[in-house]
């Protein structure tokens, strides 16, 4: 059973904090992370708490400052172009291995993830719509069958979701719905050309409607309880 990330490609952990790590990692495109907070709302030990934290800073997505806590992970301008640029380069050279693999069933669930990310939309649920963008783009690099390429592409994601969360990429423009439609059109007609063309473009896309213009500003404060995901260690 794949994850809401569309990550079946590699083996899911079963520890205990599992479950808190996905919470944060979901969650960490609109939320600040302070230690204390974290492990009230969970109900652990900030000792169980900095060992997830030491999780998602190893992955980029956060960042330990000693005695000063945790921040979420700020990518710079040049870093913020050069992670969209490598994903262009990485899922548009894996597209004549998926194209080579793809089967109806994939082609069914790429259309089921473009319907819950159509949701997010239009329920206004920015956080939602970003994770469920990623998770499409792995599913699609997942039909090649290669687990190394789609843990890298996972990687990859999730630092270019925190990137569209920074830049404040507006909810309607941060990955359209028809530009994923598009890449499944082309898919069906089986022509490489256009697809790879099509997903050129679908990335810089993205890169024009993010707010680099903004750069020098103090982002937001994030802070918000994660109390609405409390849930899933219970």
């Amino acid at each position: 059973m794949r994850s809401e990330t569309g990550h079946g490609a590699a083996a899911d952990l079963v520890d205990k904090d599992e479950p808190i790590y996905q919470a944060l990692m979901n969650a960490i495109v609109e939320h600040q992370l302070p230690q204390e907070a974290l492990a009230e709302v969970f109900g652990v030990s900030r000792t169980g708490i900095c060992k997830v934290l030491q999780r998602l800073a190893a992955v980029q997505m956060v960042t330990l400052l000693p005695r000063r806590g945790v921040q979420v992970a700020t990518p710079g301008v040049d870093e913020a172009r050069n992670i969209f640029r490598t994903r262009a380069l990485i899922e548009c050279a894996n597209l004549p291995a998926v194209l080579a693999r793809l089967q109806p069933p994939h082609l069914a669930v790429l259309m089921q993830r473009i319907a819950l990310e159509q949701h997010a939309h239009e329920a206004r649920d920015g956080a939602a719509a970003i994770r469920l963008s990623a998770a499409f783009h792995i599913e699609l690099q997942a039909v090649s069958g290669n687990q190394v390429l789609t843990e890298l592409v996972t990687r990859l994601t999730q630092r270019s979701s925190l990137v569209i969360a920074a830049w404040d990429a507006p909810l309607q423009r941060c990955c359209r719905c028809d530009d994923h439609d598009r890449l499944v059109a082309h898919l069906r007609a089986g022509d490489l050309a256009a697809l790879t063309q099509a997903l050129q473009h679908h990335f810089d896309h993205i890169l024009s409607s993010l707010h680099f213009e903004r750069s020098g500003e103090t982002l937001p404060d994030f802070a918000r309880l994660f109390a609405r995901h409390k849930e899933v260690t219970s």
